[in-house]
């Protein structure tokens, strides 16, 4: 009798079907398919092994022991949810790093280059092509958080010819080369007043939440800027809007933010030289990123039936 994997990803294309399906039938394992979790609910009884990104359907499947879920982020699967015992969690870090990577440089760039006020320019149908402009060249940048996304912005943003690039991480520890050199959390405030452009690239875990205060946003100069991909619960909003509009910081990019959805009359929408994005640095809509995240699956679906370690295990109390 063979195992059960249920897939339920409303990415998954033909190609991504064979590659999960040669890679089940080597191992003895059966799969179903499903789009939605409405589609998949009431199917999960026997299921042992699901792949998907639906909180919900944990409730229904006595029997899973592993979870793979399709994204990088676990927060929601952290207290005060109740993840089930004995069931392991996998996530998909590694899959993200190229799509955010290009988020980060795009939003770099429009701040850089003034693009927020040259669109309203052009809207209005002006002719004004004088603004000043900075850029990654010779410019300082610190990422707080040097996982995969943080690693791979850096590797990009070197070709750019930055004065330097300096990593802040929870160990200190140097993850590549591609870092001029890296701080453990605990000097965070020794970088921020030398930093020109800050990406925030850092999971939800206790240590990150409200990690960039008031005091910290204000150690930042009036021409640096900050962008965050990683979670908004990492910052303080009413600081960062109160230094964009008091122009204490040049400008922001916050692919993130409390609470998302925004609201329609949220004054995030209206704060100066803050570019918004909903929430789509990672989305599941570059077909690189969906085929990465299927072979890191089926990657891992041969250590799990080969009783190895699984490669992307969270530690639920450090939060990935």
């Amino acid at each position: 009798m063979s195992r059960t994997i249920c897939v339920v990803n409303e990415f998954i294309t033909e190609t991504h079907k064979k590659q999960i399906n040669d890679a089940a039938e080597k191992h003895g394992f059966s799969v179903r398919y499903y789009q939605t979790k409405e589609d998949a609910a009431g199917h999960m009884a026997d299921c042992e092994v699901l792949f998907g990104h639906w909180r919900s359907l944990l409730k229904e499947a006595p029997n899973l022991k592993w979870y793979c879920c399709s994204y990088a982020g676990v927060d929601p699967y952290q207290p005060p949810f109740r993840f089930p015992e004995g069931v392991m969690l996998t996530n998909s870090s590694g899959a993200y790093g190229v799509t955010i990577a290009e988020h980060i440089l795009m939003v770099t760039l429009m701040l850089q280059r003034k693009m927020l006020d040259y669109t309203k320019i052009v809207q209005k149908h002006d002719w004004t092509n004088d603004l000043s402009i900075r850029s990654i060249q010779g410019s300082r940048l610190t990422l707080l958080g040097t996982g995969d996304i943080g690693t791979t912005f850096a590797k990009r943003a070197r070709a750019l010819g930055p004065a330097s690039i300096i990593g802040v991480n929870r160990s200190g520890r140097v993850p590549d080369t591609v870092f001029d050199r890296v701080v453990p959390m605990t000097e965070l405030d020794s970088v921020l007043p030398e930093t020109e452009i800050l990406v925030m690239a850092l999971p939800s875990t206790p240590e990150t939440l409200g990690i960039m205060t008031r005091e910290r946003i204000a150690q930042l100069s009036p021409t640096s800027i900050l962008i965050n991909v990683g979670r908004g619960t990492a910052i303080d909003q009413e600081a960062l809007m109160e230094a964009l509009n008091s122009g204490k910081l040049a400008g922001a990019a916050l692919d993130v933010m409390v609470p998302e959805p925004l609201p329609a009359d949220h004054p995030l929408w209206n704060t100066k030289n803050l570019l918004l994005t909903p929430h789509v640095a990672g989305n599941m809509t570059l077909g690189y990123t969906c085929d990465k995240t299927v072979a890191l699956f089926c990657e891992d679906l041969g250590n799990y039936a080969e009783g190895k370690p699984l490669k992307h295990l969270v530690d639920l109390k450090r939060g990935y």
